[in-house]
């Protein structure tokens, strides 16, 4: 049985590795299909299937910040890090961002583990009472988001303006509807803009800069808990409360998005056996296949996490060392326009032509809420609002 676990970590790994450096490749694409096997599968053994989807997530996780700080392609996870990220990147700090990121993931890890026991016994008491906040959370950080703008007007519309394109969106008939919506309003239009300034990107530096740990730790321990156990919410919602409640700088955001996204994914799978809930794509293949989870199953699956854990941190800092080095030998405008061609054929397989319309549109609004030079945080708007208003019934 070890040895079969240890080869479904391998695989599962390896499949991190491909979703996670190909740009709009999502893992539930991959898990959808992990299920369809498993539930096929005449040998059973269906917790070797489970093993290797926690390991795939865990590596995606880490190495999914590679193309959204690298090339400005992010998924609804990673959405938030191209912006800080690819600033630095343009300051030749592109490898630092991304082990920033990285090492978010890798305290996610042990904090993941030693607050596993607490969660086990209180969220299933506190879980309703919580989601009852959840709106009124939602609307104080949409109020924080436009108070600390100097334009607080335009902050405003980019906050309204994203949130109902996102409503009109995700409402939508669409398979994947989050691939164009958030590609085009944090992805494609960075990549356009970039074509557009003709950005050249510097000669990368290797170093690393002290950022103060405590503070996106405490934001994100506050944020995480409860996005991952809570419907409708996710890692970039839980990242933008956690960075209201820590007021983080750019590189210290990096860690907390890293953080939080590991956290929320954690929290995921420990809701399937607190709640019998699953709360991302991954999370519900793993209770599709194994149905309730016991403990000595949620114990084996910690111990997947920790590994495979443990193994994506040195891959990602291996694999962002070699782009990194590689970047400004390759025409950037060149990589850009590569990018966003991918991201159009990717959009138009996974979402067909409406989400095709759907990425035009998201990204020139985009590129409208860039031009009116507030944070490109309050893009959030596009998932905030309508998570508010599903929460109040409305949505």
């Amino acid at each position: 049985m070890l040895i079969e676990i240890l080869l479904a970590i391998g695989l599962g790994i390896l499949a991190g590795i491909f979703t996670g450096l190909i740009p709009g490749l999502h893992i539930n694409l991959i898990g959808a299909i992990v299920v369809s096997f498993a539930t096929k599968n005449p040998l059973g053994f269906p917790i070797y299937f489970a093993v290797g989807i926690v390991a795939m997530s865990i590596t995606h996780t880490f190495l999914d910040f590679i193309p959204s700080i690298f090339l400005g392609c992010p998924n609804e996870d990673t959405s938030l890090s191209s912006l800080p990220g690819h600033e630095l990147l343009k300051q030749g700090k592109g490898y630092e961002a991304v082990m920033l990121s990285a090492k978010g993931c890798f305290i996610g890890i042990f904090l993941l583990l030693a607050i596993t026991p607490l969660l086990i016994i209180i969220i299933p008491p506190v879980y309703e009472f919580i989601k009852k906040l959840i709106p009124f959370i939602l609307i104080f950080v949409i109020v924080i988001l436009i108070l600390t703008e100097q334009k607080k007007i335009s902050a405003t519309i980019v906050i309204l303006l994203s949130g109902f394109l996102g409503l009109v969106v995700l409402n939508f008939d669409l398979k994947e509807p989050l691939l164009p919506l958030l590609s085009g309003l944090f992805g494609s239009s960075s990549l356009i803009l970039t074509i557009k300034n003709n950005v050249q990107i510097p000669k990368q530096e290797f170093t690393s800069s002290k950022i103060n740990y405590f503070k996106p730790i405490l934001g994100s321990l506050i944020a995480s808990p409860l996005c991952g156990f809570l419907p409708g919410l996710g890692s970039s919602q839980a990242a933008v409360l956690g960075n209201t409640v820590a007021k983080t700088d750019k590189k210290s955001f990096l860690f907390l998005l890293g953080l939080t996204n590991f956290l929320v994914m954690g929290f995921s799978f420990l809701s399937v056996y607190t709640i019998s809930k699953g709360r991302t794509g991954v999370a519900v293949a793993v209770q599709t296949i194994l149905g309730e989870i016991n403990k000595k199953e949620l114990f084996l699956l910690l111990i997947v996490i920790l590994i495979s854990g443990i193994i994506a941190f040195f891959l990602t800092k291996k694999l962002a060392k070699i782009i990194a080095t590689k970047i400004n030998e390759i025409n950037y405008l060149k990589i850009a326009l590569f990018t966003l061609i991918l991201l159009s054929i990717l959009t138009l397989l996974v979402s067909g032509f409406f989400g095709f319309l759907i990425l035009i549109i998201s990204t020139f609004t985009g590129i409208y809420c860039i031009s009116l030079n507030v944070k490109r945080t309050n893009m959030m708007g596009c998932l905030l609002i309508p998570t508010i208003l599903f929460y109040f019934g409305l949505g």
